[in-house]
């Protein structure tokens, strides 16, 4: 079954799974290689590409390596290696690039409220997540909302699929696929824009799930289906 599985998304998987079990055995290293916030004073520009590989549990690893292996290896046949691989870094990196931009906004919304405190003071008070009560009253949820996007840690290959789904949904839009619940086949053009969806109603609404990053979600489809315009467009 190995042998089947092409190059590139298999040095993936085993990248991946070493890195999960490497950070449950030796220590948390989502705290190195997660992509914070770059104002965060634990950001490294490396990061933009290793939270790629870090997962928060189990099943966030496992569901993410089948998304890989089912839709991955089919575009990495049809592409092959590299074109496969430029393109799953492409979405991760515009996947990243939404998300930290969603965070920029949250941030900056409260800097346009405290005008009472210099940008330094807002930076001090990000990291050490404190200021003057009285203000935290008064914008209570942008100032939680801001402390959250300055510190999360955000890891997981999510972004980079979404784009790989995209590029599936455009290449084999008639392929049936089948749905756990309910266990109902659905024609990949129809099922790859339904979970964009559900992404855009999370991110734009109440409904988001937990720590769910959606708007890397659509980061990373985004960036798949500009890119798959564009080399449809050159004929590639």
């Amino acid at each position: 079954m190995i042998r089947s599985i092409p190059k590139a998304v298999l040095n993936l998987l085993i990248i991946n799974v070493i890195l999960y079990i490497a950070s449950r055995s030796i220590g948390d290293l989502s705290q190195l290689l997660g992509l914070r916030y770059p104002q965060n004073p634990e950001f490294g520009y490396w990061q933009v590409i290793t939270h790629l590989f870090m997962h928060g549990n189990f099943m966030h690893l496992l569901f993410n390596m089948l998304i890989l292996w089912m839709f991955g290896s089919t575009m990495e046949r049809e592409w092959g290696t590299n074109k496969f691989l430029f393109f799953y870094f492409s979405s991760g990196l515009g996947a990243a690039a939404i998300q930290l931009l969603y965070y920029y906004l949250q941030i900056n919304h409260l800097s346009t409220l405290l005008t009472d405190l210099s940008p330094f003071e807002i930076q001090q008070g990000l990291e050490n997540k404190e200021f003057p009560r009285a203000l935290v009253d008064a914008h209570l949820m942008t100032v939680s909302k801001a402390v959250e996007a300055f510190h999360v840690t955000m890891v997981g290959a999510s972004g980079a699929l979404y784009g790989v789904l995209a590029a599936f949904a455009f290449t084999f839009p008639n392929a049936r696929l089948m749905l756990l619940f309910p266990p109902i086949p659905i024609k990949a053009k129809y099922l790859v824009p339904g979970l964009i969806v559900i992404d855009m109603v999370g991110a734009f609404s109440s409904y988001g799930i937990g720590s769910v990053a959606h708007f890397a979600h659509l980061g990373g489809a985004l960036t798949g289906v500009l890119i798959m315009l564009y080399w449809r467009k050159l004929n590639k």
